[in-house]
């Protein structure tokens, strides 16, 4: 898993989560868990950098026990799933 890859830009250490920028793909989203949150990261063309937070413990926990990387599609299905409801 990305997060276990020591080139993975986002690191959880006990103080808050580091961000290595430079690191970053332009337009490719990373994420962690954080403090029973997830937050995603995403760069765009201009370098700017945008950070989201989710805190529905649903879809925290189903982050949590995925043993994939697709959070994209946990995140699709989700908001598909809460768009038909």
């Amino acid at each position: 898993m990305g997060k276990l890859d020591m080139d993975y830009p986002i690191v959880v250490e006990s103080e808050g989560v580091k961000i290595k920028s430079e690191k970053m793909e332009v337009d490719k989203m990373y994420y962690c868990i954080y403090q029973e949150k997830i937050l995603l990261f995403y760069k765009e063309q201009n370098e700017m950098l945008n950070c989201y937070e989710i805190e529905e413990k649903d879809l925290v926990e189903e982050v949590k026990q995925s043993k994939s990387e697709d959070i994209e599609k946990i995140l699709q299905q989700y908001i598909e799933k809460k768009n038909l409801d």
